[in-house]
């Protein structure tokens, strides 16, 4: 069974800024509850073809996985997907400005958990949803202060 997980938020930042620091990978643990690390593994600044090493903690688990930047469109859309990590997944981030000038922003996760953990893909799901709801939030709460 397939995990498939959106998340939308609105920020009241501006489009370039929500962007260029969501898209940042340093950034990341400032931001993603579950990842403790994020370094770049090829030369920045991000473009297609960038690979990231992530270290999340995920239901109790230390999870070291690398995403490989896959589409780039700065302030408007990034795709990643795992290059190598514990199952394949696929990260989508969008934004778009809104009326006020902030920004509406989505995240997608989807991925194919494999072997044994595919029993628990509907649970992941659920878990994933949580925590990504919680990473939106805390992204909207620095940018906003």
């Amino acid at each position: 069974m397939p995990v498939d997980v959106t998340t939308e938020i609105e920020i009241a930042a501006p489009l370039a800024r929500v962007a260029a620091f969501a898209a940042d990978p340093t950034n990341a643990p400032r931001w993603y509850v579950n990842i403790k690390e994020a370094s770049y593994e090829t030369t920045p600044p991000l473009a297609v073809g960038s690979k990231i090493a992530f270290v999340a903690h995920f239901l109790g688990k230390r999870l070291a996985y690398t995403y490989e930047v896959i589409e780039y469109e700065p302030a408007a859309k990034l795709v990643m997907r795992t290059a190598q990590g514990p199952f394949p997944m696929e990260t989508t981030y969008t934004w778009a400005a809104t009326a006020g000038g902030g920004t509406h922003m989505t995240m997608r996760n989807r991925g194919e958990p494999r072997g044994f953990s595919r029993m628990f893909a509907p649970v992941m799901a659920r878990m994933m949803r949580r925590a990504t709801r919680k990473d939106l939030a805390l992204l909207k709460s620095l940018l906003e202060a």
